[in-house]
């Protein structure tokens, strides 16, 4: 059964009845039936596009003269006037969109009736990249029965005939089919003998198969890069320079890898489809490559040659659910192309963890829908942590290839260079984007942007993998010699100045890495204790290990004790040294840093900074070697386990980590008893759990926490907690937050606590309740209901951003953090008034030095300002944070601030 065409049928139906949409979506199953058992209707073309106007000519043999006034042509079962065109929102109302404009007529004077139809444009455009319009025409992408119809005898000739929104296009449950027929293809030739290798490479949040296709000369290629050219490259790649200048390097392969993983820009996933066609079965590959004066050339990629060069790896797309859904973001309702760096979401951890293990050479990321076809490299600033003069010359000229070759084949005229054409806004600061991760692993990473939704943008990005293909194998020498370069560098720590001149401020001038008086931007080590003394998170100490080896970076640990600068580190302290090819890699996420706020337009949040935003401690070192001899080095990170001491009836649990709010919500959600205690005494730190310990014991090997025996403490002063039932209303991702912390999220009507990040405010459902508002957006909408007297924001831009240094007042709310700390913003605001009978929670520090990093033009507005308060109006609670407590999923350190938030709303 074509399960496909069923649920289409079924849609149809339902569509029909609603009036959404004047016609049926696609033929039935039992229309096709229909279709076999009447008359054969011939057709000149059965593939028909949403985004290019086509024609078809069609006939029949009735075996006998008809009215052909009366004969009527049907598509789906409907009459050709049923198929308008949409009108707007989600209205089908204009002319029909399929016409018969010539004909019926018999032709050469036989039995045999022939019409031509036009199939024109449903959005009366070819282009259907625009918002509204691309969440719905993938409902009329299917199999419809085409037929001309005689009413008075009943008769009927048809044919099935396919309509798409252009002829390549597949859904995700079409993608595997499709690759398993290029390996069958592959494998009834006697005569290729070219390596194909299929990976699932992990699943997507809804379980669905993340493909990943190696194409190669042979498997020995696949073996030589990944055992031994590219451990050498990482470990010794001046040996590699050596012999590529001497000519000895001898046969290899470099990779190149094809990537979408926004899933609505659909040209990005059926190009790859294409070109692994293309790459996998032809021995010559033809296409139309332009100069840049627009005259066109033949140009042949000779495949066995090319494959002598290049290994290419189709990752046909990040998010299969996104594919699914007709949607950018992932189930959780994520940008994937801002998780690279924060990697929150299963399909960023594994499919990074991936390009770690091939670090390709050239790297497309493929996009849509920016006008006039863009082309990255991007516009500065850029990231300091690229060796920016090893990779912007070949990266403008593989952007010019790609161009070039994407207009040859379409009718596109022209392309744009971000960085050539625009001063600001498409940056390359974050490494949040997919292609931007990618140059920290020292690829040639391009976010490629077709302009439009249609048949037109996808030969265009078929043609970006050729003009890279061709950019690449002609190249191949040169290209990774600069990528031995930039590893070279890495492994002997060397802060080449030939970068700073990239590195430049919104006027222009080149500031170069902001070094602060030091010789070097990179420290020689990175120390992540371990210890309890040392670190007051120790389970983001390991996930920060774990993070790291993950992506390729080098994790030491010390195997004594090592004293620096009067610090003593414990054996068994995180060491990441610096002297490593992935060193721009582990800097980018480690270290604390820049103020870009002198720019006028950014295109994303910049704030990286693992340390400050997952909440551990970590120490720079700069002393040369000072660590040599005294480590080993990690094969793969491991959280570690609970340690229960003791056998008294409750124990302490430390309120310092993540993982105590979720092992307090699984208790509360089994009906245990959890205490919280209101003042510190003995042992037990004011915020810190009581919990009895056999309770603890049943939980102990599913959560890290960090307990001791209550002992006399067992008499401090402690509130009883109740499961709080959550609502969240905002963004998907304060509700992944919730979630991942093991709070039990229900509607509005049934919640205890609103937790809101956005503008949706309803002043009669939080009556009664408590409600945590968190960030600008939430924050205005209460100030402007005016129910809370003398309570006033400010803001200089929503999409502001800034890591800052902020006061933390003891509170209940603030259990577990420190007097000082760094804490994040990210929609430009601050409290300027709050009710004489609030209790502030924390402030923005009033040191000149407040603002550490991050893009906020006008920060120093907030300076001293009110950043958090609480405070109680009649029979309802607010807490209201201008700081961001979950953004992206990313900022882990001020998830405890929200839970505590919660913890408090509903204790007894």
């Amino acid at each position: 059964m074509n399960i496909k065409k069923v649920m289409i049928g079924w849609l149809a139906l339902v569509m029909a009845l609603t009036f959404a949409y004047p016609t049926s979506l696609t033929a039935t199953e039992q229309t096709v039936v229909e279709a076999s058992e009447a008359i054969e209707l011939d057709v000149s073309r059965s593939l028909f596009s949403l985004t290019e106007v086509r024609t078809v000519d069609i006939s029949a043999d009735f075996g006998e003269e008809l009215d052909l006034e009366q004969l009527e042509v049907q598509f789906g079962g409907k009459s050709l006037s049923e198929w308008k065109k949409w009108s707007g929102g989600s209205n089908y109302e204009g002319e029909p969109f399929i016409n018969v404009i010539e004909g019926p007529s018999y032709l050469d004077g036989t039995t045999e009736v022939g019409a031509t139809v036009e199939f024109g444009l449903l959005y009366n455009t070819s282009n259907l990249s625009n918002r509204t319009i691309r969440t719905q025409y993938q409902d009329f992408i299917g199999d419809y029965e085409l037929a001309l119809v005689d009413p008075q005898s009943g008769e009927k000739a048809a044919t099935t005939v396919t309509l798409n929104v252009y002829d390549e296009f597949l859904f995700y449950d079409e993608l595997k089919p499709a690759i398993d027929e290029v390996f069958a293809d592959v494998a009834a030739d006697g005569e290729n003998d070219r390596y194909l290798e299929y990976q699932k490479v992990g699943e997507s949040v809804e379980g669905r198969d993340i493909h990943f296709v190696i194409l190669a000369r042979d498997e020995a290629a696949v073996d030589k890069y990944l055992n031994e050219t590219l451990p050498t490259a990482l470990e010794d790649p001046a040996q590699l320079l050596e012999k590529l200048e001497n000519g000895t390097m001898g046969d290899y392969q470099i990779p190149v890898w094809f990537n979408n993983i926004h899933p609505d820009e659909v040209e990005g996933v059926d190009a790859q489809i294409e070109l692994l066609k293309k790459f996998a079965l032809e021995d010559e590959v033809t296409f139309t490559n332009t100069d840049e004066s627009n005259n066109e050339s033949p140009v042949t990629l000779h495949m066995d040659d090319v494959l002598d060069d290049a290994i290419f790896l189709y990752m046909f797309t990040n998010n299969p659910d996104g594919r699914v859904a007709n949607t950018r973001s992932n189930a959780e309702g994520f940008d994937l192309n801002r998780d690279n760096a924060n990697q929150t979401q299963v399909e960023t951890q594994q499919v990074n963890e991936l390009i770690s293990k091939w670090t390709p050479l050239s790297f497309v990321d493929m996009h849509g829908y920016v006008n006039g076809f863009l082309i990255e490299p991007g516009t500065p600033p850029h990231n300091p942590n690229f060796e920016y003069d090893l990779l912007i010359d070949n990266m403008l000229e593989q952007a010019h290839a790609m161009g070039r070759a994407g207009v040859g084949s379409s009718d596109l005229t022209s392309y744009f260079i971000a960085q050539l054409e625009w001063e600001d806004g498409w940056d390359d600061m974050t490494p949040a984007y997919t292609a931007m991760y990618a140059m920290l692993h020292g690829s040639l990473g391009h976010t490629v942007e077709v302009p439009t939704l249609s048949q037109d943008s996808l030969r265009a990005m078929v043609g970006v993998g050729l003009g890279s293909t061709l950019y690449v194998t002609e190249n191949k020498d040169e290209l990774y010699k600069e990528q031995l370069e930039i590893f070279k560098r890495g492994v002997n720590g060397e802060d080449n100045r030939a970068v700073d001149e990239y590195f430049v401020n919104a006027a222009g001038e080149s500031i170069g890495r902001v070094r602060n008086g030091q010789e070097s931007f990179f420290p020689d080590y990175y120390v992540i204790p371990t210890d309890d003394k040392a670190q007051k998170n120790i389970l983001e100490a390991h996930k920060m290990a774990e993070y790291l080896l993950r992506n390729g970076v080098k994790v030491e640990e010390t195997t004594r004790q090592v004293q620096v600068n009067g610090t003593t580190y414990p054996k068994g302290t995180y060491i990441v040294p610096m002297n490593q090819a992935k060193r721009g890699l582990a800097n980018a996420v480690l270290y604390s840093g820049d103020n870009v706020s002198d720019w006028n337009a950014m295109y994303d949040p910049v704030v990286v900074n693992f340390p400050a935003l997952r909440g551990f401690d970590m120490d720079e070192v700069r002393e040369e070697g000072l660590f040599s001899g005294k480590t080993v080095e990690v094969a793969e990170g491991v959280v570690p386990t609970s340690n229960i001491k003791g056998n008294g009836p409750k124990q302490i649990i430390k309120n310092s980590t993540n993982d105590t709010v979720k092992f307090v919500n699984a208790l509360l959600a089994d009906g245990k008893s959890v205490e919280v205690a209101t003042e510190s005494k003995g042992n037990i730190v004011k915020g810190d759990y009581l919990v009895e310990t056999k309770d603890v014991r049943a939980y102990a090997n599913q959560y890290y926490i960090e307990t001791h025996p209550a002992g006399k403490g067992a008499s401090v002063e402690t509130q009883s907690l109740t499961q709080p039932k959550v609502a969240a209303t905002g963004s998907d991702q304060l509700n992944f937050s919730l979630r991942q912390l093991g709070f039990e999220l229900v509607d509005a009507a049934n919640a205890d606590v609103i937790v809101s990040d956005g503008s949706n405010f309803n002043r009669e459902q939080i009556a009664g309740k408590s409600f945590i508002g968190i960030g600008g957006r939430a924050l205005r909408v209460v100030e402007e209901s005016g129910l809370i007297t003398d309570f006033t924001t400010a803001q200089t831009r929503a999409n502001h951003e800034g890591l800052v240094k902020a006061d933390v007042n003891d509170h209940p709310f603030t259990a577990g953090y420190e007097a000082e700390e760094l804490l994040y913003v990210t929609t430009g605001t601050w409290i300027t008034d709050i009710p004489e009978e609030a209790e502030v929670l924390a402030s923005f520090s009033e040191g000149d030095d407040f603002y550490q990093a991050g893009w906020w033009p006008g920060h120093e507005g907030a300076k001293g300002q009110t950043m958090a308060f609480t405070t109680q109006v009649e029979d309802t609670s607010y807490t209201l944070f201008a700081n961001d407590l979950a953004f992206r999923g990313h900022t882990e350190h001020s998830y405890r601030l929200l839970a505590n938030s919660i913890f408090q709303s509903t204790s007894n």
